[in-house]
């Protein structure tokens, strides 16, 4: 029979350890900033609100969002 601590040993690598690949993924709810007013006015069902969604179009790229 097998112990834990074989398992475990055969499991982890001997000598210095390789990062196979680093990267970034988008979320599958990730939205273009300058598609944002659209999806906006679509997800909340105020599109019929056009005079405010040429508003909001107008304002948008004033707006200085950042990642942190």
């Amino acid at each position: 029979m097998v112990s834990v601590e074989d398992v475990r040993k055969a499991q982890r690598a001997e000598g210095p350890a390789t990062i196979m690949a680093i990267g970034t993924s988008t979320p599958s709810n990730c939205v273009n900033q300058s598609t944002y007013p659209d999806y906006y006015f679509w997800i909340t069902k105020s599109e019929h609100k056009t005079k405010l969604k040429e508003k909001f179009q107008r304002i948008w790229p004033t707006f200085d969002i950042r990642r942190t």
